[in-house]
């Protein structure tokens, strides 16, 4: 069998994304300080939602989830996956070339469902005017989500890795751009967006082109393994896009109070940072591995590699859920607190941290439980699974709301993350040993919940002892980098001491892969 090379795959993809992310954190750090919390940034965030939903949606989720399995099958078997993949890009660029069109013909209909509290305010035309300019995204987009599906199955993730760092260098180019120009900023922003668009399809069609496998534009043809393949692709829209649909039902929720939306919008990109580096990158790398694996019908390496992705998770998961909870103020102050960001939101968007960190570990575990479904090309149990966590998320999100206000969404947001966690653990019970984390996982575990909750200890005590330093001008950088510092000392050096963290065990993984 050819080998994907798990833990070097992990790295790589979570290398790219952690520098996508940080200059996403930079992107949005212009934009709350140029533009701040208010109408113009929530119309933004709003109309920048929609082509992010549908392709996470279309794409990355219900398609990726559908076609990684079925190429990586055909390419572990030899047998003709450069044809399934041209076939599948055919019907992929047509379906979504239709999606587009629609959106740009019923464009004031998706804001208003998506973001109903905007409706007889100016927010409401701001958000149908750039999404009208950002909404073709989702074009070069689902098409660059293919290509990086065709090249994480052969076990190249650097380009695919490495796209989205492209939006974030555009996006910050234009806002820089925008402001020193003293035109408006958000009309530069919004412009570069499709741009940056082009630039990514660009880069992963020509990794592709380089790793053997040409693809070429053309008509799509329905045959059965197309159809197969919507057919398993359908229920995947749903079970891997939950986390899209219960931001959305968030978004419709805190429509109803101003700033709301940019509030959730800034502390979403906060958690997004792990999220993204971890969870996303065991998503990607181990979908493919399991079921190549899977093919091969080596069991037991798919139970290794699943519970090595789990220990990946829980090592970098549970510290940052410990400093979601614990310090949300220094991190919001010091990443967000300038120009237009006030203190008022500062304290809003901690808030909205603190809620959200409660649910990361179970964003996480969505991430490494959903391939041991998917990679069998079984969605509709997901699909199931999806359908009663939304049901969750939408009941507390609009029930809450009259209790608790804007914070509801992020609350049922959290609440519906452990549900569906809780459905797929139960789910996957079925799937004999392969499905099930082995020994060293199990003694693992308990010593990295350890590790986190002393770290967790000290910084609770450092932070009450010495948090006026981030009172004092200018001090707030240096106090929060110096809280850090001490929280990552902490947590390595109990990590060491409990055995959760071995350093030349990860150096002999990493040379072996």
């Amino acid at each position: 069998m050819k080998q994907i090379r798990l833990f070097s795959g992990l790295f790589t993809v979570g290398f790219w994304t952690l520098a996508s992310r940080i200059l996403g954190f930079a992107r949005e750090i212009l934009l709350t300080a140029y533009i701040g919390p208010g109408p113009v940034m929530d119309a933004f965030v709003a109309a920048f939602r929609l082509p992010n939903m549908f392709r996470r949606f279309f794409a990355e989720g219900a398609f990726n989830a559908a076609f990684v399995p079925m190429f990586s099958k055909r390419l572990e078997a030899d047998e003709d996956a450069q044809g399934f993949a041209q076939n599948a890009f055919n019907l992929l660029a047509a379906a979504v070339l239709a999606l587009v069109g629609l959106g740009m013909v019923f464009m004031p209909g998706l804001v208003w469902l998506t973001a109903e509290g905007f409706y007889g305010d100016e927010r409401f035309d701001m958000a149908v005017d750039y999404g009208y300019v950002v909404f073709p995204y989702i074009m070069f987009m689902s098409l660059a989500a293919l290509f990086s599906g065709v090249l994480n199955a052969t076990g190249r993730f650097a380009a695919a890795a490495a796209a989205p760092v492209l939006l974030n260098i555009f996006a910050c180019t234009a806002l820089i751009a925008g402001a020193m120009s003293g035109g408006d900023v958000i009309r530069w922003l919004i412009t570069v967006i499709p741009i940056a668009g082009v630039a990514q399809l660009a880069l992963v069609w020509v990794a592709t082109e380089r790793a053997g496998i040409s693809i070429r534009p053309g008509w799509p043809r329905l045959t059965p393994e197309m159809r197969r393949m919507v057919r398993v692709a359908v229920p995947a829209a749903l079970a891997m896009g939950v986390t899209q649909v219960n931001l959305v039902v968030g978004q419709l929720v805190a429509s109803k109070t101003e700033k709301a939306v940019s509030w959730l919008f800034a502390a979403d990109r906060l958690y997004q940072l792990p999220l993204g580096v971890v969870g996303i990158a065991v998503g990607i790398v181990l979908l493919p591995d399991l079921s190549r694996r899977l093919r091969a019908g080596d069991k037991d390496g798919a139970r290794n590699a699943f519970s090595r992705a789990g220990e990946f998770t829980l090592l970098l998961t549970l510290p940052s859920t410990v400093a979601f909870m614990i310090i949300p103020n220094p991190l919001v102050s010091v990443l967000f607190e300038r120009g237009q960001f006030s203190a008022e939101d500062t304290a809003a968007t901690a808030l909205a941290v603190a809620v959200y960190g409660i649910g990361l570990p179970a964003f996480m575990l969505q991430k490494l439980l959903q391939p041991l479904f998917f990679a069998r090309e079984d969605t509709k149990s997901p699909f199931r699974y999806a359908v009663v966590a939304m049901i969750i998320n939408a009941g507390l999100a609009f029930g809450l709301y009259p209790l608790v206000g804007w914070i509801a969404p992020a609350i049922a947001a959290s609440t519906a993350g452990w549900a569906m966690v809780v459905l797929l653990v139960l789910g996957a019970r079925r799937m004999g040993d392969e499905a099930r984390f082995d020994d060293r996982f199990k003694h693992r575990a308990w010593r990295v919940v350890a590790a986190s909750l002393g770290m967790g200890v000290v910084l609770f005590a450092a932070i009450h002892l010495f948090g006026w330093t981030l009172e004092l001008p200018g001090w707030r950088y240096l106090a929060l980098l110096v809280l850090i510092k001490v929280a990552a000392a902490t947590y390595f050096f109990l990590g060491h001491i409990f055995g959760a963290i071995k350093i030349a065990e990860l150096k002999g993984a990493l040379r072996r892969s």
